[in-house]
């Protein structure tokens, strides 16, 4: 068995940038790649990268997190934490799930790199 992670946005739609994340959807998968279990983690962190989101889902088992756009920091506390992460993903997390499972989804390869002064601003063109 396996679990995913997905930093989403009020209405399931994966949230663009990391560091805004409050709500993840955990996929619990069999051997088979059949969705076994969905759980909801809602964390009371303003932005996600200055918090311990990446030890909490480590400890929950999550091996694998797909996201939008993550900066250097967050991939690396991750890949720390012992979680894969998954670059370049958009749409309804359940699309981009059914999508991963089927190997239609792969890493973009790199990472925001745009300083963070205010996140409302903030876009990333790599």
């Amino acid at each position: 068995m396996r679990k995913i992670a997905i930093p989403i946005t009020r209405d399931n739609q994966i949230e663009s940038h990391f560091g805004r994340s409050k709500f993840y959807e955990i996929y619990l998968f069999s051997s088979n790649n059949e969705i076994l279990d969905i759980q909801l983690l809602e964390t009371q962190h303003k932005r996600a990268c200055k918090s311990d989101v990446f030890n909490e889902l480590a400890s929950k088992g999550v091996s694998c997190l797909l996201s939008e756009n993550i900066g250097d920091k967050a991939y690396h506390k991750f890949n720390e934490a012992g979680i894969q992460v998954i670059r370049g993903c958009s749409g309804d997390s359940s699309d981009v799930i059914l999508k991963y499972v089927e190997n239609q989804i792969s890493d973009r390869g790199s990472n925001c790199v745009k300083p963070h002064k205010s996140h409302s601003n903030h876009s990333c063109h790599n």
